[in-house]
This record gives structure tokens, C-alpha cells and sequence, in this order.
């Protein structure tokens, strides 16, 4: 990311990455819920909801490439043995953190400190991946991304379902649309989600807020500038989201819920770096651009949720934290906002 601080697009980045936060913690988006829902509610709305983040930002990529303001394509990486065993491990972390990296953010935004060490488990993870797993880093791909070959018709038909889509929403009389003071539905967060991230994309590149933990354990740290404001822009927004909602509540954990998520970050950082990639640079950039391991690698991640939530309910885990943390995110964050 080679945008400067003092910059108008820095500034219109980090306002994208405040309104990504905002409608994190909204919609309480995370695919540990998502499956969660599945599961226990037979229903598949949030998952749909986070596939349509990535149709969007598709959508979007596409239609700024055709009117010639988009930058470079990230790369891909090859899809391997490996692949599969980082998306298993990014599910298992994420059950086991009881939130994916998009569900701590709407936790930290709720005021969950326990949280926070989310994603210091992932930094450790990224620390200890190369003295661990040396010979497992994938290598990256020469190939442009499949989606730099989509044709440019498509841009308009993705602009008159977007109006369609936006509009639906602020017309159907039992929503409230992106209402600043209630909970948001999930297509609504991720849409939201998927047309900031969009612009986000177009005035600074691809970003991930997880790739500034590798950055930082790779010792990169002057180049993680940028993207160390940007996750604070992030977090602010979270945060501004369960403010303006009464839902934050700053309370302070268990020991044992703060272990719980270290080591499930911690696991999803080994997970990320098998693949490579977390889920939020997957759902907002992996799957839009059509690469084929990061398909497979989101699958996985959620077969592995599902597998992992049977066995808990299987062996009974009767702790009420956890109890709490292992039903669906989307109610929990109701429960909490409207009381």
C-alpha cells in the first residue's frame, strides 16, 4: 500500500474503513454465525449475505475497470494440499475464537475487550508460522487474475441489479434501511461492506486488516503504516456502531475467554498464511477475483465450523460464556442492542 498519510485518498480510504467497522458490527457479521445459523436455524441468510459482499465488490471491480480507474490486480497463489489445510485451520480457530476476523471486529465494536487478543493470537500465529511450517508457504501465481478476463457487458448488468438491489431495501416498508440507531440485516451490512470496500480498493489498493499482522511479523513494519490506521479507522467505526446502538458495553473478560480467542487467533493466523489469507481478504478479494484456492479454502473454513460446532454440541460444552458465544452472533448482538 504505497498511498501517502497527508493524502485525500488516505483520507477517503480510512473514511471507508470507519464504514466497514460500522457495518461489521451492525450487521454482526461473522462466519462462525453464519454457519451457526445453518446449524441451528436452517437457514443460510448470512452466509448468502457475505457471498453477495463478494458478488458486489466483483461487480464493483468490474465497472471501475471498465471506466478506467482501477489499479492492479492483486496475485493469486496456486491451489495445494496446503490450501486445504489453512482453510481447515481458519475454521477451527474461528470456532474455537467463537468469531471469524469480521466477528471480532463486531465484538470489539460491542465494547468484547476479550477480543483484543484476537488478533494479537494472530500476530503470534504469523511470528511462529515460518520456524513451523517453513516448507509449507505457498508460492504466488504469474497468471492474472481470472476475473481481469470477464467482459465488460457485464458492468451494466451488475449496475442495473445494484439499483435494484438498493432500491428493494429502502422500499420494503418491514426495513429501516442502513438506519444509523438499529440493527442492520445482514445483506444490508454486507452490502454496505462490499460497496466501501469497493472505493476503498479503487483509492488504495487491495487491504485486509489481517495482512498488517504478517506485515508486522515479517518485519515490515514502516510499510505497515498505512495499513495500521486504516485497522484503527476500522475499530473506531466498530466501535461508533455499538455506541450510536446503546450496544456497547465495556466489560471485562474471563481469563479463560481471553486464552480461547488468543489461541484462536493464533490458529487462524497459521491458517492464513497456509492459504494464504484470512477471510476477510478472501470474501473481499480472493472470491471476486475468481481465484480457485480461495474458493476451496472458504468452503473448507466452513465445513470445518460446521464439523466443529456438531462435535460441541455432541460433547456438550456447558460453560455459559461459551454457551452464549456459540449461538448465533447475529442474535447475540440483537439481544444486546435492543435491550
Amino acid at each position: 500500500m504505497t498511498i501517502a498519510v497527508a493524502s485525500a485518498a488516505f483520507l477517503l480510504a480510512a473514511i471507508c474503513a470507519a464504514l466497514m467497522g460500522f457495518a461489521i458490527q451492525r450487521g454482526a457479521t461473522c462466519m462462525v454465525a453464519a454457519v451457526n445459523e445453518i446449524v441451528h436455524e436452517r437457514k443460510p441468510n448470512r452466509l448468502l449475505a457475505m457471498a453477495e459482499t463478494s458478488l458486489w465488490v466483483a461487480g464493483g471491480l468490474l465497472t471501475a475497470r471498465a471506466l478506467g480507474v482501477l489499479p492492479q490486480f492483486p496475485g493469486g497463489f496456486a491451489l495445494t494440499g496446503w490450501t486445504l489445510l489453512g482453510g481447515a485451520l481458519l475454521g477451527v480457530g474461528a470456532q474455537v475464537n467463537r468469531a471469524c476476523v469480521f466477528g471480532s471486529v463486531a465484538h470489539i465494536g460491542s465494547g468484547n475487550i476479550a477480543y483484543l487478543t484476537s488478533p494479537f493470537g494472530f500476530y503470534v500465529g504469523a511470528v511462529t508460522f515460518a520456524p513451523l511450517f517453513a516448507a509449507m508457504r505457498p508460492e504466488p501465481m504469474a497468471t492474472l487474475a481470472p476475473a481481469s478476463t470477464l467482459p465488460m457487458w457485464l458492468a451494466p448488468l451488475f449496475l442495473a441489479y445494484a439499483v435494484w438491489r438498493l432500491v428493494m431495501i429502502f422500499r420494503d416498508p418491514s426495513r429501516e434501511g442502513f438506519h444509523w440507531r438499529t440493527v442492520w440485516r445482514p445483506h444490508e451490512a454486507t452490502i454496505f461492506i462490499g460497496i466501501n470496500f469497493v472505493i476503498l480498493f479503487v483509492v488504495a489498493g487491495a487491504w485486509a486488516y489481517t495482512d498488517l499482522f504478517i506485515q508486522l511479523a515479517a518485519g515490515m513494519a514502516p510499510a505497515a503504516v498505512v495499513q495500521s490506521l486504516l485497522l484503527l479507522a476500522l475499530l473506531v467505526g466498530a466501535s461508533i456502531g455499538g455506541w450510536t446502538a446503546g450496544a456497547f458495553n465495556w466489560r471485562w473478560p474471563s481469563w479463560r475467554l481471553m486464552l480461547r480467542c488468543f489461541l484462536g487467533g493464533m490458529l487462524m493466523g497459521w491458517g492464513s498464511l497456509l492459504i494464504p489469507g484470512s477471510n476477510d481478504g478472501l470474501i473481499l478479494v480472493g472470491l471476486p477475483l475468481l481465484w480457485s484456492y480461495a474458493w476451496v479454502a472458504v468452503l473448507v473454513m466452513c465445513v470445518t465450523i460446521w464439523a466443529a460446532i456438531l462435535a460441541e454440541r455432541g460433547i456438550g460444552d456447558a460453560d455459559d460464556v461459551h454457551e452464549r458465544a456459540g449461538e448465533s452472533l447475529l442474535r447475540w448482538v440483537e439481544r444486546d442492542l435492543l435491550r
